[in-house]
This record gives structure tokens, sequence and C-alpha cells, in this order.
């Protein structure tokens, strides 16, 4: 793609983004809407904005048993997956739950030659597979799915006893963290939640404190990225693994 397509492309997806995620219809909906006009360049923008995936996902991979299952809730396009790069065809099976069909119709195309590997409409706090799993992820979905803590209370329920949890997420912290926790200052705590609320991500650093406390077991690490077109900011994530306890 030359530099003129691909600045007409970023200025399709940031027209959209500028406009904001419905809000007048189900979640679902809401979700459609928002991301269908912009599902064939979502992958191509979203690469320089969601940083920190391919780390979640070395980190979770390093820990997973042979063939295991795993499930990603809130998969979108399906683009994590190839980070898993030859042990995805290792896995017994893969669900990738998404509520959006535009970004679900991309998973399938890219899935294609991938048997184990099911694309599942579905919502996040409700979806359960047959079996208990080796892992759960989110991948820049906790922030957007409207009651989290149900989505993380059924994520941990789908988990085999020890089994792996990650997110990586964009995030602020609270005004005093926990000890040995980045302190954001003022400007960081209150710019990038009304930032991205427009577009239906709420950052809340309850998420980093809920995971922490479910999970004690569990490796972290908070980082700042680069935003597309915004030069002089930089937007703080971070990288959650743990373990279920092995007793539930």
């Amino acid at each position: 793609m030359n530099r003129i397509a691909a600045l007409r492309n970023d200025a399709a997806v940031l027209r959209q983004m500028l406009r904001g995620m419905p809000k007048s219809s189900s979640h679902a909906e809401n979700l459609q809407n928002f991301y269908g006009a912009q599902a064939q360049d979502y992958d191509r923008f979203r690469e320089r904005l969601l940083r920190g995936r391919e780390e979640l996902i070395r980190r979770l991979v390093a820990k997973l048993p042979p063939q295991a299952r795993v499930v990603e809730l809130g998969g979108g396009t399906g683009r994590n997956l190839d980070f898993f790069g030859e042990r995805l065809a290792d896995l017994a099976s893969f669900d990738l739950v998404d509520l959006c069909p535009a970004l679900l119709d991309r998973a399938s195309e890219r899935m294609a030659h991938y048997p184990q590997v099911r694309v599942v409409e579905a919502d996040a706090t409700t979806y359960r597979p047959a079996a208990p799993v080796d892992c759960v992820y989110f991948s820049y979905s906790l922030t957007m799915i409207p009651d989290w803590h149900a989505a993380l209370a059924n994520a941990l329920a789908m988990l085999k006893p020890g089994g792996l949890l990650g997110v990586v997420d964009f995030y602020t912290s609270a005004r005093r963290p926990a000890p040995g926790l980045v302190r954001h200052n003022a400007f960081t705590r209150n710019f990038w939640p009304r930032w991205f609320a427009h577009d239906g991500v709420r950052l809340d650093p309850a998420h980093l404190a809920a995971l922490r406390e479910r999970l004690p077991r569990h490796e972290l690490a908070e980082h700042r990225a680069a935003v597309p077109y915004l030069p002089l900011i930089r937007v703080p994530y971070y990288v959650f693994v743990g373990r279920r306890p092995d007793t539930a």
C-alpha cells in the first residue's frame, strides 16, 4: 500500500473514531455500527496503537502445556493468533469470541486453514467452552466490556485450576497505587479516560486492582506507548499474566 492510500485509510478510521461509539442500541449493535465501516483497515491502523500484544502472547506461550486449550475473549479480527507462530498448530483448541460480526468475518478469513480455531459470536460475560481450558486472555477488550466484572468472573470460571489468565490493555493508575506500581500524574489520569471514553473504551484503575487481588500469583509489566497522530504524549498500558489458584 502506497503512502497516499495508507493516509486515506487512516483518515477513514480516524473519522469513525471521531464520531465515537454509538450509544443508542445494544452493546453488540454499537460494536457492529462502530467497527463495521473500519473492519478492512482495523488491523493496519491498530498495529501502531495496540502495543504489548506480542509480549502478552509470548509470556503465555512460554507457560502453556502441550495441546493446550485457549480462549480469547474479545478476539476481534484474530490478529493476535499470528503472534502464536508455530505454536498455534500445537493447540488442541482455540475459541475466538467476539460480539462484532464485521470483525469476526475477518477472523474467519484469517483462520480458515486452522481447524482447531473456532470463531464464535458470543458475549464475553456469558460464553463458556465445552470443558475447562488452560488459558483465557483479553487483548484490549476488557476496557470495552461494560460489565467487566462479569467478564473477568466468567474468564476465571472457565479456567482449569492453575490455568493462565492474560490481559493487555490501556489503563491509568489509581491516585495512590499499591506499593511498587507506577503512579501516573494528574494529566494522565484525567486525559486518557476522557479521550478513550468517546470510543467506548473505559479506562479504570479498578481493572488492574481486581486482577491483582483475584490472581496473587502473577507477572505485571507497566509501559507507555506512542499514539498515532499524537506525537507529544504517550498512553500507559500494562501486560498481566496470572494463574488461577489450584483450588476454586
